[in-house]
C-alpha cells in the first residue's frame, strides 16, 4: 500500500493520515446509517466488499450534482441541478441553508432558478480524498455509495460566505454559462449511456468542468 500511494503522490510524511483515511472509509460500513439501510433490503454486513479509492481533489469553485430525469416530477425532459460554493461535502452533507439549484428543460432550453443559495458556510479543501466503492453501490432501486463515507486526508476549511459578491448573484452572464455549460453536461453524459437518467457529480475550477463520478439515477 505503501508504495501505491507513494506512486500516486502522496509524500511519506502524509502516510499516517492517509492510511488512516483509509481505514475510516472501510469502517464506514458498519455505521448506523449503512447497517439500518442494509438491513431494510436484505444485505448483510459481512456481504459488503469494499475497496477504498484514492482521488486528488479538485479545488472547487463550484460544485454540482445532475438529476438528468427531474426527481420531483419524473420528467425525463427535465433536468435538475443543484450547486454550492466550494467542496460538495457542504452540499450532500448536514449543513444549513439551501444550494443554489434549477430546472433546464432539454426540449427548449429554458431555465428556471428554483433557489439562490443561503448557505453560510463554504467548504475548501486540496490534495487526496479516500472514497468508497462497494459491491453495493449500484444495486436497483438502491443507493448504495451515499451510504458510506468519504474521507478527505486533510480537514476542510470553512468559509464564511458573502452572496453580496459571489458571482452567482453579480453576474447574471456568468451565472447563465454556468448553468447551460452543467446542463449541457448532464444530456452529454446521458447520452453515452443510451439515455438511462444520470445522477452526476462535478466540480467547476479555473473555468472547466470535471466530473467526479456518475451513476445511473435512482
Amino acid at each position: 500500500m505503501k508504495s501505491r500511494l507513494e506512486k500516486f503522490g502522496i509524500n511519506e510524511n502524509e502516510l499516517p493520515e492517509a492510511i488512516k483515511s483509509i481505514k475510516r472509509v472501510w469502517a464506514s460500513k458498519f455505521n448506523e446509517r449503512a447497517f439500518i439501510s442494509c438491513r431494510k433490503i436484505g444485505i448483510k454486513l459481512d456481504e459488503i466488499s469494499m475497496a477504498v479509492l484514492c482521488q486528488k481533489i479538485i479545488e472547487a469553485e463550484y460544485a454540482f450534482v445532475i438529476h438528468t430525469k427531474n426527481p420531483s416530477n419524473n420528467n425525463k425532459n427535465e433536468i435538475y441541478c443543484e450547486a454550492v460554493y466550494g467542496m460538495g461535502e457542504s452540499l450532500v452533507g448536514a449543513y444549513e441553508g439551501q444550494s443554489f439549484s434549477f430546472i433546464y428543460n432539454k426540449e427548449t432550453k429554458n431555465i428556471n432558478i428554483m433557489t439562490y443559495p443561503n448557505k453560510s458556510i463554504a467548504l475548501k479543501n486540496k490534495g487526496y480524498i479516500f472514497r468508497s466503492d462497494s459491491n453495493t453501490e449500484d444495486l436497483e432501486g438502491f443507493a448504495g455509495a451515499g451510504l458510506f463515507d468519504s474521507i478527505p486526508m486533510v480537514e476542510y476549511e470553512e468559509v464564511d460566505m458573502e452572496y453580496g459578491i459571489n458571482k452567482i448573484f453579480s453576474d447574471g452572464n456568468w451565472r447563465g454559462e454556468l448553468m447551460n455549460g452543467i446542463a449541457n453536461l448532464g444530456m452529454e453524459i446521458e447520452k453515452i449511456f443510451d439515455g438511462e437518467p444520470q445522477d452526476i457529480e462535478g466540480v467547476y475550477y479555473n473555468k472547466e468542468f470535471y466530473i467526479v463520478q456518475t451513476r445511473p439515477q435512482v
